[in-house]
């Protein structure tokens, strides 16, 4: 099949149909076939059985996952109220992934998500065949984590006096005054882990630093540079509060980073890194204690002791593509500023995550209607996410065995609540999830719209998603202006 959703290139199609009376096949036993690709199955369908084999316990998840996609969307409901039988299509798929790293990032820093709604997060995940949930714990907005010894990053950091609302001219000059917060209990992420697990997702935790740390700050000002007290901030964008890179902060952060190892047990374990502002560090000591060149270097000398840390463990590091210098050879680069990091992490030895802002950020702005709520980043439509490919044109061909794999991001800034994750992230992370499950040969977007409304709209519809739909947003997913302030231009990129 080698697509996410069902496409007539099944490998000796068959006339005719099984039909069966329950959803039952769902939990009959697969064989398994160890020359199968990895996370690979075979189902073959005639009209007296149906016969599937597979490489792996994640490959026969996959398999009753395309089961489910053939017996319609009725499948997808949380109870049965299907009438009569159920019938599949006759023929053979034989179906692996293209990557073995498909993911999607979610932000739960800038808003809080509650535990039941990560759980139906992973579900959709699931769905797609995405096997990665990039989960981001911390930021100036927010800390999510409970760590042990260390009661104020919850008690403190964990919630905001507000928040901006859309972006100026069409926003809140400040914040609109509603507090906001929450966070995860040791016990709640060894769920969502255990839960994640179970439907062959790997969840890998960030904790961001040495910048998006105010929320750190604000419960424990000595991690600061000024040692002066600050509130969990209420803004959008980049800040220049940054940690104080001293011996002290590493312990620190080293006692935070055993506790998440503690909890997580994924070889991957992101650190940040991106956007560090270098202000607070101007005329520093430590640059010339650690006989450094400039302030520009102590995000790289922070973020190296945290990383060989972790290697010390047995984990390996993720970093966004500002850490490429500053990562053990074993440590992961995350590319998020465009193509050419990634290129250049993998000549540097690195293996590679794709995620290019321009191409994969599904909170930008999906069309330059005025009706679009909060028109923020790139435009980036369903077929421009269909066309995207995880392997740079430049990559040397030698080297494109170091992408591991592409995920999208899902920033969290404008995206309130569970409803506004789903129009930000649906239909288009079922056009990544094809993207990265399938080969590129052959792929059509015309063909692909064609599935996706004829199929896959549908089972959206079943799972109770709030997607955006093709022709644009419906009335109440539009967010108003603000009384009395126009509604901008969108802002570009």
């Amino acid at each position: 099949m080698r697509g996410l959703l069902p496409r007539p290139v099944r490998v000796d199609p068959a006339p005719g149909a099984h039909v069966v009376d329950s959803l039952d096949l769902l939990s009959t036993v697969v064989r398994r076939d160890p020359t199968l690709p990895a996370e690979g199955y075979r189902i073959t369908i005639t009209p007296s059985s149906v016969v599937t084999v597979a490489a792996d316990d994640a490959g026969e998840f996959y398999a009753r996952m395309t089961l489910r996609q053939l017996l319609g969307p009725d499948a997808f409901r949380a109870a049965d109220i299907h009438s009569g039988q159920w019938t599949l299509p006759c023929g053979e798929i034989d179906d692996y992934p293209r990557f073995r790293w498909r993911g999607c990032l979610l932000d739960v820093a800038r808003h809080f998500m509650p535990k039941a709604g990560v759980f139906r997060f992973i579900d959709l995940l699931a769905a797609h065949r995405l096997n990665v949930l990039h989960l981001h714990l911390t930021d100036d907005q927010g800390w999510r984590l409970e760590v042990p010894g260390y009661p104020r990053l919850t008690e403190v950091g964990a919630s905001r006096a507000g928040s901006w609302v859309g972006r100026p001219p069409d926003g809140t000059v400040e914040h609109d005054g509603r507090p906001h917060g929450g966070f995860y209990t040791t016990d709640d992420l060894r769920e969502i882990v255990a839960y994640a697990a179970a439907r062959h997702v790997t969840v890998v935790p960030e904790v961001d630093v040495p910048g998006h740390s105010q929320a750190a700050i604000a419960a424990y000002p000595w991690l600061g540079v000024t040692g002066e007290q600050v509130d969990v901030w209420t803004r959008w964008g980049v800040n220049p509060t940054v940690l104080d890179v001293s011996e002290r902060t590493v312990r620190f952060y080293r006692d935070v980073f055993d506790h998440v190892a503690s909890v997580f047990p994924g070889e991957v374990l992101c650190l940040g890194g991106d956007e560090v502002p270098t202000t607070q560090w101007t005329g520093s000591p430590r640059i010339a204690e650690l006989e450094l060149s400039t302030e520009d270097n102590l995000a790289g000398w922070f973020v190296g002791r945290i990383a060989t840390d972790l290697a010390g463990r047995g984990r390996r590091a993720l970093g966004w593509d500002e850490t490429l210098g500053a990562l053990p050879t074993s440590g992961i680069v995350a590319s998020w500023r465009g193509e050419q990091a990634g290129v250049d992490a993998a000549i540097a030895g690195h293996d590679v995550v794709m995620c290019p802002e321009q191409h994969v950020y599904l909170d930008h702005r999906q069309s330059d209607h005025p009706d679009e709520p909060i028109p923020v980043g790139y435009l980036r439509t369903l077929a421009d996410v269909y066309a995207y490919d995880p392997i740079p044109a430049a990559m040397p061909e030698s080297l494109r065995h170091k992408v591991l794999g592409a995920q999208a991001q899902v920033w969290t800034e404008h995206l309130d609540s569970a409803r506004r994750v789903d129009y930000a992230a649906f239909p288009r992370l079922a056009a990544l999830a094809e993207v990265v499950w399938s080969p590129p040969e052959g792929r059509d977007y015309i063909e692909f719209e064609r599935r996706i409304t004829e199929h896959h709209l549908p089972r959206l519809d079943a799972l109770g998603v709030d997607y955006r739909p093709l022709s644009g947003p419906h009335p109440w997913q539009t967010r108003p202006c603000v009384p009395g302030r126009p509604r901008p231009l969108p802002p570009g990129p």
